[in-house]
This record gives C-alpha cells, structure tokens and sequence, in this order.
C-alpha cells in the first residue's frame, strides 16, 4: 500500500512538472512573437526597424546592407528601386537621403513587405511605394528609375540575376545607376553581367565577404 501511494505521488509529481515545462515552453514561445527593434546610424541618419524572425538578418543590420550604403551616392531627387527589400533598411535609408524623390521596395514574401511598410510609417518616410513584386514583375511598366539597388542573395541562381539586370536596364533613365552588393564569391559573375547588359562596371568596395558593385545605363 505503501509503495502504491508513492507511485500515485510519483505520478502526480511528473504531471505537475510536465505542465510547469508545457507553461514555461509556451511563455518562451510567445516572447519570441514580439517584434525585434534596431535602433541603426545609416549614412548619417538615424532609423528605427521593427524586424521578426523569418524576416533576413532580424538581429541586426547585415554586413553587406551596410557595406552598400557606405559607399552610395544617393541623390535628393533620385527615383529609386530596392530589389528584395527586407524590413527596409536599404531602400528606407535612400528615401531619407532623397526627400525630393521616391523609393519602391519589392519584395516576394508578404511578411517583408508588411515590416517595410510599418518602418516606413514608423519613421514618417512617406516618398515610399512597398509592394509585393517577384523581380520587376508588378513594378510599373512605366516606372523610370535613376536608382535600382539590392542586396543580392546568394542562392538564387545567377539565372534569376541575368532577368534581374535585364529587366532594370528596361527600366533604367539615361544616366541611371544600379549598385547591388554580394558575397565575394560572386563578384566576378557580377563583374562580367555588368559588362554584357550595360556596357560598364565599377567596383565600388570589395571588403573581406562582400563586394559592391556598379553600372551606369549609357546616356
């Protein structure tokens, strides 16, 4: 009898715990839900993005993101096209350094575009367009661009790279710049795509993983 009423509290005991784990686990997983907040110095300027997980690099602004802006040339009136924007720290900072222009951000996942639209809002950037977008495929056809930047992933495939620049250089003013950055590995693919649908490349910045660089659409 003895040994059945230590069994019955044995028993008891791991019910107890097991719910106190489900409980603790549960109030772990709802912490997680909550926003992620960066308080970032972009080219001068100060910006605040609320991330989540999922979303690319949530922690913290991404080397490359930052390489890129370092060694940008935005002008006040540029109209301008983040490809694959994130939560926008890219495209975001450019419309802070072009008050007298526009910025699109595209992106192909939903949860991207909702971030990038709050951070807009959030930091009353309103020379903004953010929208669903698969490449250019739901950017304006008459949309003229002096400006297309991105942050180029590094498992797309260089197939989805060559429409990439095709479709920019479409839709790309005389004159107009696209200034992508990468891990170095693709440096020389970039170097010669450049080549191939504009004519030209420059080499902005090539640190020790990623490279920025850059084309000009001939007047």
């Amino acid at each position: 009898m003895k040994q059945q009423r230590e069994g019955y509290r044995n028993k008891r005991l791991n019910a107890r715990n097991l719910l106190i784990r489900c409980h603790t686990r549960a109030m772990s997983v709802e912490h997680l839900r909550k926003d992620l907040v960066i308080d970032a110095e972009l080219a001068g300027n100060t910006l605040r993005f609320h991330t989540t997980w999922g979303l690319f690099s949530p922690r913290a602004i991404d080397e490359g993101t930052l390489l890129l802006l370092q060694h940008l040339e935005v002008r006040d009136d540029d109209v301008a096209l983040d490809m694959g924007c994130g939560y926008g720290p890219l495209g975001l900072s450019i419309a802070q350094r072009a008050p007298r222009g526009s910025v699109h951000l595209v992106d192909k996942d939903f949860l991207a575009v909702q971030y990038t639209q709050a951070n807009a809002e959030r930091n009353e950037l309103h020379n903004t367009h953010t929208y669903l977008s698969n490449g250019f495929s739901h950017v304006p056809g008459q949309l003229r661009l002096s400006l297309v930047v991105s942050n180029l992933p590094a498992k797309v495939g260089n197939e989805f790279f060559q429409i990439l620049f095709h479709d920019a250089r479409t839709r790309m003013l005389p004159g107009a710049r696209i200034v992508v950055v990468t891990i170095n590995g693709l440096r020389d693919f970039v170097k010669r795509s450049f080549n191939e649908t504009f004519g030209n490349y420059s080499k902005l910045k090539q640190g020790k993983s990623y490279t920025v660089s850059m084309a000009t659409l001939p007047d």
